[in-house]
């Protein structure tokens, strides 16, 4: 028994944070139906053709799940999202604010309608105040939320790498979907839940909203260092290959300078004794370190902090991560059917002891149309006058 095989879930779902939060849904037994437009389908299906043929972003976050295609501008098609909706216990939507409501269905008339129903909508900035209408992409919500700040070096900031703030939404549409559904089985009503990307962000943004609201100044970008622990980041060994390594307390602080520099004395240096002067003082203290991570090779260095404990990480690439030997180890990859055939990909990352999760192809746009058309008791004929 999956625990969410009886839970259906419709989309109207483009790009990433609707996407990732319902292939959670779907990786735990829900049955998924996203519906796309005719012809083009969710427009992240064209972000690019990397997978033999299919987008990355797609694959990574649209497997187990059915697609419909509806033209929702045609009066029929509106009605078949109605019935759907009528059976559905989560109807979740990423489109452009009002988008959905001129569509005819807003979360007041569908709460009205149908009031077992769990309504999840994801937008940029919410459904009021100034910034409503305003466009959202992952990199500006990043810069409007304070992240492109704290993130780079100290000449130039920088976006994270990955689309933080679309997955942050998601997983918030996704646990909160979550929530609804444990309140439902207590209460036996539905719920209308919004999640704005500004505030998802906004909220993995707390450590440095508290240093900077009630400190002197703002957090300073420091590369892959940390901005307010020393030594944490990378330093440079043998070959000037990078070994990266965390001191989070004086006890690690002492044990490193006695052990692994092998000069206690630096221990007790006035300039070093505690974190904060440390930092003061962490271009002198970089100095000192490198100067013995130097004379040895970084493999030796990472053995080195590894006997005694010492957080520490090689800098991976990310095909190094595909090949990592703890996924290896841990049995983490497997593979799914697609359009374009067999591809690789990754367990989630909840392991349960006794529940597999589900790892269904990635379909084609439109690919169960008229098997879900059928179901809702569409005859070939009203089928076809449909367009599909």
């Amino acid at each position: 028994m999956l625990p969410l095989q009886d839970i259906t879930v419709v989309s109207l779902e483009q790009a990433v944070a609707a996407p990732f939060a319902t292939r959670q849904l779907a990786d735990l037994g829900a049955r998924v139906i996203k519906v796309e437009r005719p012809g083009m389908g969710d427009f992240a299906r064209n972000y690019d053709n990397t997978v033999n043929g299919m987008s990355s972003h797609f694959v990574w976050i649209n497997r187990s799940k059915e697609s419909l295609a509806l033209d929702l501008k045609q009066e029929e098609a509106k009605n078949v999202l109605e019935k759907l909706l009528s059976k559905a216990d989560v109807f979740i939507h990423n489109l452009a604010p009002g988008a959905v409501d001129r569509l005819g269905f807003s979360a007041a008339e569908l709460k009205e309608k149908f009031p077992q129903l769990i309504i999840c909508s994801i937008s940029g900035y919410g459904s009021d105040g100034p910034y409503m209408n305003k466009k959202a992409y992952d990199l500006l919500i990043q810069c409007e939320a304070g992240l492109v700040s704290v993130t780079g070096t100290e000449d130039s900031p920088s976006k994270s790498g990955i689309s933080i703030a679309d997955i942050a939404a998601g997983m918030y549409a996704y646990t909160g979907i979550l929530t609804a559904i444990i309140a439902r089985y207590k209460t036996g009503k539905g719920a209308v839940l919004e999640v704005s990307m500004l505030e998802a962000l906004a909220e993995w943004m707390g450590y440095p909203m508290y240093y900077s609201g009630y400190g002197d100044s703002e957090p300073k970008r420091t590369g892959a260092s940390h901005a307010t622990i020393y030594p944490y980041g990378p330093f440079k060994a043998g070959n000037d290959k990078l070994v990266f390594m965390g001191i989070q307390n004086e006890r690690e602080w002492i044990h490193f300078c006695s052990k692994v520099l092998g000069n206690p004395d630096l221990a007790i240096d006035p300039r070093f004794n505690n974190n904060s002067n440390r930092v003061a003082n962490k271009d002198s203290l970089k100095i000192i370190i490198e100067e013995v991570f130097q004379k040895v090779d970084p493999n030796q260095v990472i053995r080195l902090l590894e006997a005694e404990k010492i957080a520490n990480a090689r800098l991976n690439t990310v095909n190094d991560l595909i090949d990592h030997p703890q996924l290896e180890a841990r049995n983490r990859w497997r593979e799914v059917e697609s359009p374009v055939g067999k591809l690789k990909a990754l367990l989630p990352p909840v392991t349960f002891d006794e529940i597999e999760s589900v790892m269904n192809p990635i379909p084609n746009i439109g690919e169960h149309t008229k098997e879900i058309l059928k179901e809702l008791g569409y005859s070939e004929r009203e089928i076809v006058s449909l367009g599909v």
